[in-house]
């Protein structure tokens, strides 16, 4: 029977292996679409006659990959936390190959919703489906008077501007410059962040939001989670984004602008819009139709076609199909506020900071606990200064469970009688 240390050099042995293996699979950027696509379909639209955007997808042979993921598979050992973490992990990579294997075909659509789901997947708890909530928040920002907005928010923010301002917000953070703000003209979405990067698309505009949102969501939760990843020396995959951890990622640096305040309702609407858009493109909805779709709801011809580029990353844009990493969003949100509020009435606050320790799910959280307690892991060397304030983090989620059990319907129905 092996001892606690052999199967821990097991696992950790694997773990190696695996960083290895997943080196070239490059989710997003081998789904994304070249830059030179852009320009022309702007410019048929400024003309009157959008065509459709040609994209040839590049072929790709993943074979050694996955043979050494199943190989990974086959020899952790399911029972045991780190083993089972290493598997899941595996299968969501493998997936991930083999979509890209199959760019430009019917299967990337069905392995997208492997990876990321549907629009029309239900909320934690039963609730309402991942596409009724954007409905939701689409709704109520249509609804907003826009004069109830300050001045401030109203004035566009330049890629550079916000470049100086966020890089001088990170470095006060860490008092040194550990992560780097660039300025990129290729990027399909507004901004993306790495470990040591964070790059802003060249030429967009940005809203008095972005720079707390960027702060929060991109630095503060996706490039943190890295960092404190590369610590993890005995399980170096921690510091990688495998697919299977993006609802939790995305949802913990969302609810990270919810909980700093950084959120606004025009923000909600743009991911509720996807979420809109990639149900269109399911359905049968071109890229054209799409992009329409954005443009209708206020975006700009330029924005529009990130926004619908999006939709049909990997796939064809004749319609029918869809790249559904996007709907993760609302899920992930509400899933990660669901995980706080619970830890909160479990009095289990603390094991949430192993969140910031690399990049996982909020199964894994719970599962790999008595890695962290055994100092086989190591907690997170950065945190965002909104969860080590535990009496204030406290503080919102105690009035959130308690605001739950106010029935608003109840009350409207009182006042009308």
């Amino acid at each position: 029977m092996p001892t606690l240390a052999a199967e821990l050099h097991h696992h950790s042995q694997l773990d190696i292996r695996l960083v290895r293996a997943v080196q070239g699979i490059r989710l997003l950027t081998l789904t994304s679409w070249p830059s030179s696509v852009r320009q022309p379909f702007l410019d048929s639209v400024a003309k009157g006659q959008p065509q459709m955007p040609q994209v040839a997808y590049p072929r790709h042979d993943f074979s050694d990959a996955r043979r050494e993921l199943a190989a990974i598979i086959a020899a952790a050992d399911p029972d045991h936390p780190l083993g089972g973490y290493l598997q899941d992990n595996a299968r969501s990579w493998d997936l991930a190959a083999q979509l890209l294997e199959s760019l430009g075909t019917d299967r990337v659509t069905a392995l997208s919703i492997a990876l990321f789901g549907r629009p029309e997947d239900r909320l934690p708890g039963n609730g309402p489906s991942t596409r009724e909530a954007a409905g939701h928040f689409i709704g109520i920002a249509n609804d907003l008077d826009r004069e109830l907005l300050a001045p401030e928010e109203q004035v566009p923010v330049s890629a550079t501007a916000l470049q100086l301002q966020l890089q001088s917000d990170l470095d006060d953070f860490f008092d040194q410059r550990v992560i780097s703000v660039e300025l990129d003209p290729s990027l399909v979405s507004k901004a993306a962040a790495g470990a040591t990067r964070i790059r802003l698309r060249q030429g967009a505009a940005f809203s008095h939001y972005d720079r707390a949102q960027l702060f929060n969501h991109e630095a503060l939760v996706h490039s943190l989670t890295s960092l404190n990843g590369r610590q993890q020396l005995l399980f170096p995959s921690l510091a990688l984004a495998s697919p299977r951890v993006t609802e939790t990622q995305e949802g913990l640096a969302t609810f990270a602008e919810q909980i700093t305040g950084s959120i606004d309702i025009e923000r909600m609407k743009r991911i509720s819009l996807r979420i809109e858009a990639i149900a269109m493109a399911l359905a049968g909805a071109d890229f054209i139709e799409v992009f329409n779709y954005f443009r209708t709801a206020g975006q700009a011809a330029p924005e529009s076609f990130a926004s619908a580029q999006r939709v049909f990353r990997g796939v064809d844009p004749a319609g029918g199909q869809a790249f559904t990493k996007d709907t993760v969003y609302l899920r992930g949100l509400v899933a990660v506020h669901t995980y706080f509020r619970q830890s909160l009435q479990q009095d289990r606050l603390q094991p949430c900071r192993y969140l910031f320790a690399g990049k996982m799910t909020l199964d894994d959280a719970r599962a790999l606990q008595p890695m962290f307690e055994q100092g086989v892991l190591q907690p997170p060397r950065w945190l965002p200064p909104w969860i080590t304030r535990a009496n204030g983090l406290a503080g919102v989620l105690a009035f959130s469970l308690f605001a739950n059990r106010i029935r608003l319907d109840q009350l409207t129905d009182t006042a009308s009688r």
